[in-house]
């Protein structure tokens, strides 16, 4: 199972789409790709800051799909066992020399909570943090 992260989710619907992330993205089945709260709140968040026009009522719709039709999957969410590894992440990475922000660390905590791997293009994120990683951008060039 593969938990997006919001770049992976973001490459998807650009208004120039990133083929290499589309490439991806179609090759994988459907069933197997989750979406956490975390990234479904930076996705809102991003709409919510844009000014109002015509931009970002596109986009909201472009992502209002995505999350009805694309992700075929519950979203997931972040609750007490994911408190827990979050805890154990986020300090690991400190006493490390390597802070995580807090919402890298929730998504992480997530996918180690179900055993799920990360698909981000941003790799070094979500190093040490006790979950596998998947990069769309490489290997579909």
């Amino acid at each position: 199972m593969l938990l997006l992260d919001t770049n992976v989710v973001s490459g998807t619907f650009r208004p120039a789409r990133e083929p290499v992330v589309q490439r991806w993205f179609n090759s994988v089945e459907r069933n197997s790709l989750y979406v956490s709260a975390i990234t479904k709140a930076e996705l809102l968040y991003g709409l919510a800051i844009m000014p109002a026009g015509r931009r970002k009522l596109d986009l909201a719709e472009v992502i209002w799909r995505f999350l009805a039709q694309e992700i075929r999957t519950e979203i997931l969410q972040f609750g007490s066992v994911e408190a827990e590894y979050f805890a154990e992440i986020a300090a690991a990475r400190r006493d490390k020399g390597r802070p995580i922000s807090q919402s890298d660390a929730q998504i992480a905590a997530i996918a180690r909570a179900r055993g799920f791997t990360v698909a981000t293009r941003n790799v070094s994120d979500f190093e040490e943090c006790g979950v596998e990683i998947v990069n769309p951008w490489s290997g579909f060039e």
